[in-house]
Order: C-alpha cells, then sequence, then structure tokens
C-alpha cells in the first residue's frame, strides 16, 4: 500500500501547480489532465487544467494524488483529498484504485462528500490504468447519505451539466427500456446514477437511453441511433414533449421507430409528473408516426431470458 500525507509536495510539483494557477505563459508538456477541485462554497466542482510532470503510470497516480491532496495558497478552491480528513494508503489493481481514508471523511456534509467523489473519480479515471475507483474508511465499506453501499465508480456515474463545472448531485434511480437481441421488444432496467440537480430528470432519462445499455447486465441491447441529439425537453401538464433531430429516425440493431418510441414513452412515464409523451423530430411530428401522443405500452415489453 502507498501512503501519502495531504500536505507533502515536492518544491517542483508545488512551483508548477501554482504557476499553471496563476496563467503562466510558459509553454507546458506532458500527460494533459482536468484536475477537478471543489469551489470555496462547496457547492460546486471547477476543472483546471493541469500537466503531468512525470511518465510511468505508477509516477502519473502518485503526481496526480498529489495535487488532489494540496490547496494552493490564494486559489479560491479546494483539493479534494484536502477537506479535513487524510488519505491513510492507496493502491490500484487490474484498472481500480481503492483509496483509504480515515474516519474524519464520515464528518463530511451529504453534498460536499458527494462533490468529493465526483471531483475524485472524474479526475483520476483519466489515467489509463485507473478505470474504477473506490473508497473505504478505515478499511470499512462506504456508505452514502441514504444508507447505500458506495461501491467501484467511474466518471459516468457523475453527470457534468455543462463540461465546466459540476454542481449539487442527487442520487436517482431510474427505470429504462432497452432492446433485445431481435430489436422487437423491450427489457426494463433500472440505472442508478447521480445527476446534476441543473438538469430536469426527464432529459437525464433520455440522455442515458440514448447512451445505451451499461454493458452489466448481457442481453440488453441500444434501442435508439447513439447519434441522436436532443434538441429540447418539456414537460407540461403531465404531457413530456421530446424533441430530437433526424437521427433518431435512423433505426440502429434493426429496432424499428416504434419500438425506440416506446422505449422513451416508457421509460418517461415511469417519472411521477408524465403521463404521456410527444415525440418530435426537429420541431415536428414524423408523417410516419401513427400519433402525435403517445401513452405506456407494455405489450413491447418482455423479460430477460434465462
Amino acid at each position: 500500500m502507498k501512503k501519502i500525507v495531504s500536505y507533502m509536495m515536492t518544491g517542483i510539483l508545488l512551483l508548477s501547480f501554482l504557476l499553471t494557477g496563476c496563467g503562466s505563459p510558459e509553454p507546458q508538456t506532458g500527460k494533459k489532465m482536468s484536475m477537478y477541485y471543489i469551489n470555496t462554497a462547496e457547492t460546486k466542482v471547477e476543472v483546471h487544467e493541469q500537466y503531468l510532470n512525470t511518465k510511468t503510470l505508477d509516477e502519473q497516480l502518485d503526481e496526480t494524488m498529489r495535487y488532489l491532496s494540496t490547496t494552493p495558497e490564494k486559489l479560491e478552491y479546494k483539493a479534494p483529498l484536502d477537506m479535513g480528513f487524510r488519505v491513510l494508503d492507496y493502491e490500484v489493481e487490474d484498472g481500480k484504485l481503492l483509496i483509504n481514508v480515515d474516519k474524519a471523511y464520515s464528518e463530511l456534509s451529504p453534498t460536499t462528500e458527494v462533490l468529493v467523489r465526483a471531483a475524485i473519480v472524474r479526475t483520476l479515471t483519466q489515467l489509463p490504468n485507473v478505470k474504477y475507483v473506490g473508497i473505504t474508511v478505515e478499511d470499512s465499506q462506504l456508505y452514502d447519505n441514504a444508507g447505500e453501499m458506495v461501491g467501484w465508480m467511474n466518471a459516468d456515474q457523475f453527470i457534468n451539466n455543462d463540461g465546466n463545472e459540476i454542481n449539487t448531485y442527487e442520487l436517482v434511480k431510474v427505470k429504462l427500456y432497452f432492446a433485445n437481441a431481435a430489436g422487437d421488444k423491450l427489457i426494463a432496467s433500472y440505472r442508478e446514477k447521480h445527476y446534476s440537480t441543473n438538469t430536469p430528470l426527464e432529459r437525464f432519462v433520455v440522455e442515458e437511453l440514448i447512451a445505451g445499455p451499461s454493458g452489466q447486465i448481457e442481453g440488453l441491447y441500444p434501442v435508439i441511433n447513439p447519434e441522436t441529439k436532443i434538441v429540447n425537453i418539456l414537460t407540461k401538464d403531465g404531457i413530456c414533449y421530446v424533441n430530437l433531430d433526424s437521427n433518431f429516425l435512423t433505426v440502429i440493431n434493426n429496432v424499428s421507430t416504434e419500438v425506440a418510441v416506446y422505449s422513451i414513452v416508457n421509460s418517461l412515464v415511469e417519472l411521477d409528473n408524465i403521463n404521456k409523451v410527444q415525440i418530435l423530430v426537429n420541431g415536428e411530428v414524423p408523417p410516419t408516426f401513427n400519433n402525435s401522443t403517445f401513452e405506456r405500452n407494455l405489450d413491447y415489453v418482455t423479460t430477460l431470458e434465462q
């Protein structure tokens, strides 16, 4: 196990870090990283560009951990590993980085704790030898504020709403419908993620459908063309209006447009505030649609074959 102390950093690294924070005009070399830090109000995560000076994978991990453990003076953000707790040790094996912290970590407020995890995970999973990050508290399993066990995390679990900052998160569990192997039926699957509260939940649902199944469950297949872009989404009086670009009409995996429509409809109607869904393509109802507004249709739903 490797030991780090949150105050320690070599003089060269600290000087490089401070110069970068102050906008040094000197050219930078090495691996480019997006370092995620927490603003002083502890309400969001900010991104700062940094270049690593080391070359080997182990050295890059050590250097990144030092950056995340040191808050330079006169800069208006906090390092996620310098928030009043200590990292006792860390170890990476088979792409999984396990960080062991002391009990002071448990004293973080729920919002700050999620932001700390978001900053750590989104930064460290940029390293080629780190695919997942886990956190233990003095070798004990970490649980979130809702009492749910926090397992291995990757960057996709923390939705970045605008590419520049991550705002407050909520943990949400949604029911999504993906295609079966033949592409003629839908199969329900639950997905649990932290998402930005600045993002409407219905948009989050459609984004996740476009992203496709996670791959952790066999037998689920993408149902919507991944090139599809969301023009806008609006919910009013129980009807969710989903406006997509024309890529939605290009089918994939033998999935018909009708099956793709009901993947969106059935997924959105699972939300408490939505009863019906209207799907538009570039602001218009496609002439191939039989209806302008759709309700839940479970005739297309099946279950995974055992």
